[in-house]
């Protein structure tokens, strides 16, 4: 356990909805709740206007209607949330030399690491970093926890959210943490809360009473030995810099069944080729392809299948996706789809005496790959322009029309027009139909 304060675990605020609220004027300060937008949709961030209606993350978004339906309803927008990410952790890297990033919108920081670092300018230190932060992404705001350890770092920063900072001074992390709800353990999920429950044990004070056998014999070893020691505020853990990626995935949940096979291999590819391209973007390739599938029932299977050697080809990912597919049962239908890469390398083992692919040398899918001429995909929150009325984003979007309002971060809240689905002179924006389409790097 270190002896100063100097690990800073930074969250930023409602990230996917802020970035949002900062790119459209008229939102600002009402609710937005950004995810899937059909039936089955799950919510990924909801604005802190919309969580007091009871909204959080994870919730289904027809429940979500039903609590707050007020509120725009905006697919995802990776690109615009990747750069906003990059711009903060790259300002993060220059306070540090060891940054480890949770996800897009979080991560822990080694203040110690730094050439500069003085125990007594912590407080400075870290409002510049905050202040810095708001003014490269143009507005948007973070949550700061410094501590001596990483769970004390963590759990601080959710004490004066949003936009606020909480240092645990060294000697302290028990007083600060008996008080609190077991649940705020990282790890202690409904499931461990319940079990806990039901033998007196509600708060990390009451944690701390059973000892670790008794908790190992209620648990199991691995999350009693931890939580015997986590209620303790025992967390040795250093901060790392690099993360080993697992996997890079991409899944979707449609908004209907699906049972023409035909139909979910033309999505395969299409995964298949988006994998492919982030594979290749990274710099990495993989040995394991993995197909996920959930049927009506909602039961849920992976099949996989490892490879003589890593690749980045799109055409061996998709064959070898579509052979997994075959296998599958679609009685009843599909209402999810996934295909991912694991058992990743940052080297590519193809037959020396093979072209590579068309498509992997140009970023264009293979002929045999390319999906089907089909309109535009256009979702609510989408980045599009119009040849006459400029920048804007997809206010709604059916029956063969598209609305759009006409306004930027840069903007005052704009006009609402409303175009044919097909209009010649209206086009996307931000990486096209399949930008909000769910991407995962695995960590």
């Amino acid at each position: 356990m270190r002896s100063t304060a100097s690990i800073m675990h930074l969250d930023l605020d409602a990230f996917f909805a802020s970035v949002e609220q900062r790119d459209k004027p008229s939102l600002r300060g009402k609710p937005v709740i950004v995810g899937g937008i059909g039936p089955r949709g799950v919510v990924a961030t909801a604005s802190y206007e919309a969580r007091v209606h009871g909204v959080r993350s994870a919730m289904r978004t027809a429940e979500a209607r039903a609590r707050c339906p007020h509120a725009a309803f905006l697919g995802g927008r990776f690109e615009a949330y990747r750069e906003a990410s990059r711009l903060v952790m790259e300002r993060l890297r220059e306070e540090s030399g060891l940054v480890e990033p949770l996800s897009l919108d979080e991560a822990f920081v080694d203040l110690a690491a730094s050439p500069t670092f003085d125990p007594d300018r912590i407080v400075d230190v870290v409002g510049g970093i905050r202040a810095d932060i708001a003014d490269l992404t143009h507005g948007l705001t973070a949550s700061v926890g410094v501590a001596s350890s990483k769970l004390m770092a963590k759990i601080a920063s959710e004490i004066n959210k949003p936009d606020g900072m909480f240092l645990v001074a060294p000697g302290t992390e028990s007083d600060v943490l008996g008080p609190m709800q077991a649940t705020a353990i990282p790890g202690v999920g409904p499931a461990t809360a319940e079990r806990l429950r039901r033998v007196g044990i509600s708060t990390v004070e009451d944690l701390r009473a059973p000892s670790e056998d008794e908790l190992v014999r209620l648990l199991g070893v691995s999350a009693g030995a931890s939580l015997w020691k986590l209620a303790r505020a025992i967390d040795d853990r250093p901060v790392v810099a690099e993360r080993e990626t697992k996997s890079v995935s991409v899944e979707d949940t449609f908004e209907h069944d699906i049972t023409d096979r035909i139909l979910l291999t033309q999505e395969v590819d299409r995964m298949s080729r988006a994998v492919g391209e982030r594979l290749r973007r990274h710099g990495l390739s993989g040995r394991t392809v993995t197909l996920k599938v959930r049927h009506h029932d909602f039961e849920t299977h992976t099949r996989s299948s490892t490879l003589r050697a890593p690749t980045d080809s799109t055409r061996l990912l998709a064959e070898t996706a579509r052979g997994l597919l075959d296998g599958v049962d679609l009685a009843g239908g599909l209402r999810l789809l996934g295909v991912g890469v694991s058992g990743l390398a940052d080297w590519v083992q193809d037959d020396l005496f093979t072209e590579p692919d068309e498509a992997d040398r140009s970023g264009d899918a293979e002929p045999e790959l390319r999906p089907r001429q089909r309109s535009v995909r256009w979702y609510p929150g989408q980045d599009v322009h119009h040849a006459q009325h400029g920048d804007g984003w997809v206010w709604g979007a059916g029956l063969g029309r598209v609305t759009v309002r006409f306004e930027t971060r840069l903007t005052p809240p704009g006009p609402v027009h409303t175009f044919a689905e097909n209009d010649a002179v209206l086009t996307p924006g931000y990486g096209g139909p399949d930008s909000c389409a769910p991407d995962t790097v695995e960590t």
